[in-house]
């Protein structure tokens, strides 16, 4: 599997981890969550699905936020980090 926009796969033969990586850059602030393989019965296409639709799901709160002073209003943040925090 290769890696697609604000996704990220890793394959790591000598260490533990295989999974996917969300990483999502707006004004200045970064939001990033790993979707383990392990954590989705070993398969990839599972993690890869479950990053998947986080990844939209930020992506829809993000693009209806206003931005304060140019960033995003701290309640933003706070609701992003959540959604990332909740993503199964």
């Amino acid at each position: 599997m290769t890696s697609k926009k604000n996704l990220t796969r890793f394959d790591y033969e000598k260490s533990a981890f295989e999974g996917w990586r969300l990483c999502l850059c707006k004004t200045g602030t970064t939001f990033a969550r790993y979707f383990p393989d392990k954590k989705f019965d070993g398969s990839a296409k599972k993690s890869l699905a479950a990053a998947e639709k986080t990844l939209a799901e930020l992506k829809t709160l993000l693009t209806g936020s206003k931005l304060v002073d140019g960033k995003l209003s701290a309640s933003t943040i706070r609701k992003a980090e959540k959604l990332l925090a909740d993503a199964v």
